[in-house]
């Protein structure tokens, strides 16, 4: 099968397939289980730019320590005050500069539509690493990878996603991922921060949805917990935000409720949702769905950047 991902902008989770997922996921398999020193030709010579208009530390690091461990290098910004972003160039502007210094671009805006606006500028492949409230597809990769590992299928799983589903962006391209399976969604959120209907639309009728207002409903079905963090830096009024902190907590007591092998997935950081004393159990699955991410993007990078990788 041809590489379908050679020079391809990773934009939206919409534009794969189920196939182009295995694919991914796939590689990854086989990119864990390469000696370093093969896995360092994969990307020798080639440079990683990347911009982040908005914090981030997991994404961010993930993508510096996957072209690195495929033997290339990187360069950025991940602190505008240290750019002429603070001189006021203009987000086209910055996408051109960077392409002219990188093979591949990682790019975190505010806007939506921002990864595709610069898609449409840059010669070379655009990754979203989130725009505004819109998508954020490699965590949905890494996401659903995760999943795989834990459970050993996809199929069949019942998930609970909890907690800001208005403004979580994870949460959308992780729904749109999941649209290529066969699975039971349930979605635990205050009323104010339910789903976006109109940007499920699409999907909604490929994905079996019930919501809900609280969570001791879904904890004997559910076989995944995606907790998510309130999203305070998107709420127009702080004091709607505090209205809504604190909603939902995991903590042991909310284990001894749920089945026992449930998987407690969180795509970090994480405030209060998620207890502390859940680190030390089996079911806590965050810090492994971030390691995931490292090796994911390698993977992904490897088949962006080689015609036909030796995968």
């Amino acid at each position: 099968m041809p590489n379908p991902f050679y020079d391809r902008d990773i934009v939206s989770i919409k534009d794969f397939t189920k196939s182009d997922l295995e694919y991914v996921f796939s590689a990854t398999d086989r990119i864990r289980a390469m000696k370093p020193s093969q896995r360092g030709e994969l990307g020798k010579g080639r440079t990683l730019g990347y911009i982040f208009y908005e914090p981030s530390t997991r994404t961010r690091m993930s993508f510096e320590a996957a072209i690195a461990s495929l033997g290339g290098s990187s360069i950025g910004i991940s602190e505008l005050k240290s750019s002429s972003v603070e001189k006021g160039e203009s987000l086209a502007d910055t996408i051109r500069v960077i392409d002219l210094y990188s093979d591949v671009i990682v790019l975190r805006h505010p806007m939506d539509g921002s990864s595709r606006f610069a898609a449409e500028l840059s010669e070379n492949p655009i990754i979203n690493a989130g725009s505004g409230s819109e998508e954020h597809p490699t965590q949905a990769l890494l996401d659903l990878y995760t999943i795989l590992k834990e459970k050993g299928r996809i199929d069949g799983l019942s998930i609970a996603i909890v907690g800001d589903l208005k403004y979580g962006r994870t949460v959308y391209s992780l729904l749109y991922g999941l649209a290529n399976y066969k699975v039971d969604i349930h979605l635990v959120s205050p009323p104010s921060l339910a789903v976006r209907k109109e940007s499920i639309y699409d999907v909604q009728g490929r994905l079996k949805i019930t919501e809900h207002n609280e969570l001791d409903g879904v904890l004997q079905k559910a076989d995944v917990l995606y907790v998510t963090r309130i999203q305070r830096e998107r709420f127009p009024d702080l004091q709607e935000y505090e209205k809504v902190r604190g909603s939902y907590t995991i903590d042991n007591a909310t284990l001894q409720k749920a089945k026992k092998d449930v998987s407690v997935m969180h795509p970090l950081p994480r405030l209060d949702e998620i207890s502390h004393s859940v680190d030390a159990t089996k079911n806590a699955v965050y810090f492994r769905q971030a390691a995931n991410g490292k090796e994911l993007r390698a993977a992904l990078l490897a088949l962006m950047l080689n015609e036909s990788p030796a995968l």
